[in-house]
């Protein structure tokens, strides 16, 4: 990394940044440790700012780091306003905010507005039943016969209520006993939510993913979910039921039409939903449409290339699908990994990981790419004594273990990976002397020079920022399509098999010219009449 290529960029489009820019997920507890603690913090990803310079992304998004007793890893919030000592203080947010800022890079934050800890003093107030906050959480006697008020599951494994001694009834938990609900139906957890967002906001926050947003609202009759009777016992037992009625009300749009209008209130700001429901229902949190525009979320997050089979026509299918579904004035996103589920060359393998990371940065919308994945970190095998997450713990032998694509981010040959001076929280890869920013940084033929090379090419051609997206003709294993703006024509092929496949040209495309294979090789051949893919390879093309 040269001084040059760590200087600020110039500013995007006011009002286009997310729509132009590439978003960068950060686990801050994995990204890197400057303390010598083996866990991540706020100081450590500041002090790699340069990295991501380099890269070529646009914004940070930065996983919790609020107060938090950490059943959940952060995602049990004690303090909404706050920075947990084990990440650093407001001033090392400060700061950070401050230098990603200066190097052209936007921060977007965490919101976890569904549950806080059992431990936040609006839950201790809650639970002794007496004072304003008594109906801020989602509390109810039990059913007639006994037991819970109702058949809902924890997300996490047994019933989602608890019983309280304290207050003599039972309180409702999507995840974990230590993260109650919070009742969104009350206008005042409302008002308290969204002074939070404004504390961060003033900040100097450029946006916001809004954790588990299709939760929020419950059915208020709580209702019991429908049996889903294609459940085995070998799934997790929250697909015990159909969570009709525990999740994905219609009142939820509200809320979040309440949220955007807060980030409105300071200019360009960013609001990501994270939803898990079928796409159509997927559309639906883009909000209704008026003379402003839409007015739900900005991006809710697009997971069908986290949970497609890795199959050219499903694929194309697919993209096509979703394309055609997006309401006027939507903008479409994608992602390939997160910090919930597996990394996508632990699904694919590592050389289709390299097409799956042209496919992401070649679409139309805005991609979020997952750190580590730009190494190809595979899958890591946790051993049972190093097991950290708590559903992995709750229900052992399923294979829901979020732990393995949590791991430290690898940055050089030294010792622990250059990521801490002490053993990190969970294991890095057996690879990991290799499979490093450092070692990959210098070989021009890693991952890691490819996804760079297309973070700057997709940087360079508005193609690829902004233009259309149209599938092209193909069969077998290959996926084609070609971006498009104006006279500037970007085409991209991608060959999902194991065998070389041949890609007849159509007719109405001009010669064609190599600019990125994903082997890193390749570049300024002209196609005529055809082109030869290699087995588990890319290409894209200028077509202008």
């Amino acid at each position: 990394m040269t001084a040059a290529s760590t200087s600020p960029r110039n500013p995007s489009t006011p009002g286009a940044w997310w729509r132009d820019g590439v978003i960068y997920q950060i686990y801050p507890r994995s990204f890197q440790d400057s303390n010598g603690d083996g866990v991540g913090d706020l100081e450590g990803i500041r002090r790699r700012l340069d990295y991501l310079v380099w890269l070529g992304v646009d914004a940070i998004w930065v996983s919790p780091f609020y107060p938090s007793p950490m059943y959940d890893f952060g995602y049990d919030v004690s303090d909404y306003c706050g920075v947990d000592a084990i990440f650093g203080s407001l001033e090392s947010f400060d700061a950070l905010v401050a230098d990603a800022h200066a190097r052209g890079l936007k921060v977007i934050l965490d919101f976890v507005p569904n549950h806080s800890s059992i431990e936040h003093p609006w839950f201790k107030e809650s639970r002794s039943g007496q004072g304003p906050k008594t109906d801020w959480y989602i509390w109810r006697d039990g059913a007639p016969g006994g037991g819970p008020p109702n058949n809902w599951i924890s997300n996490f494994g047994g019933s989602a209520w608890t019983f309280d001694e304290a207050r003599g009834q039972y309180y409702y938990h999507a995840f974990l006993p230590e993260q109650p609900d919070l009742n969104w139906r009350n206008p005042e957890v409302r008002a308290a939510m969204q002074d939070v967002l404004r504390f961060w906001l003033r900040r100097g926050v450029d946006g916001f993913r809004v954790d588990v947003i299709w939760h929020l609202i419950k059915d208020e009759a709580l209702r019991d979910n429908p049996k889903n009777h294609a459940w085995t016992p070998k799934q997790p037992e929250i697909e015990r039921f159909l969570q009709i009625h525990s999740a994905d009300q219609p009142e939820v749009h509200s809320v979040i039409a309440e949220m955007r209008g807060v980030l409105e209130e300071f200019g360009d700001r960013l609001l990501i939903g994270e939803i898990y429901l079928p796409m159509q229902r997927v559309i639906a949190y883009y909000g209704e449409a008026s003379e402003n525009g839409l007015g739900g979320a900005h991006l809710p997050f697009n997971f069908q290339l986290i949970e497609a089979p890795w199959i050219a026509t499903t694929l194309g299918e697919m993209i096509e699908a979703y394309e055609g579904a997006l309401p006027p004035g939507a903008w479409p996103n994608w992602v390939l990994s997160n910090h919930d589920r597996p990394r996508i060359a632990a699904r694919v393998g590592p050389r289709q990981a390299r097409v799956a990371a042209m496919l992401l940065l070649t679409l139309r919308g805005t991609p979020t790419l997952y750190y580590g994945d730009e190494l190809g970190i595979e899958n890591v095998e946790i051993p049972e004594s190093r097991i950290r997450d708590p559903w992995a713990l709750r229900e052992p032998g399923l294979g829901v273990g979020r732990d393995p694509e949590r791991t430290p981010m690898q940055w050089d040959a030294g010792p622990f990976a250059g990521f801490s001076t002490d053993q990190p929280w969970l294991p890095l890869t057996p690879d990991w002397p290799r499979r490093n920013v450092a070692e990959f940084g210098a070989d021009p033929t890693s991952i890691l020079s490819l996804v760079r090379a297309l973070l700057r090419y997709r940087r360079a051609r508005r193609s690829l920022s902004r233009g259309k997206w149209r599938r092209l003709p193909c069969g077998g294993d290959l996926l084609a399509y070609e971006r498009r703006d104006e006279g500037e024509r970007t085409i991209v092929v991608l060959n999902l098999g194991a065998a070389a496949q041949v890609w007849p040209i159509p007719p109405d495309l001009p010669e064609l010219r190599i600019v990125i294979s994903t082997n890193c090789d390749r570049a300024g051949e002209a196609s005529r009449g055809s082109s030869t893919l290699r087995a588990d390879e890319g290409l894209m093309f200028d077509a202008s």
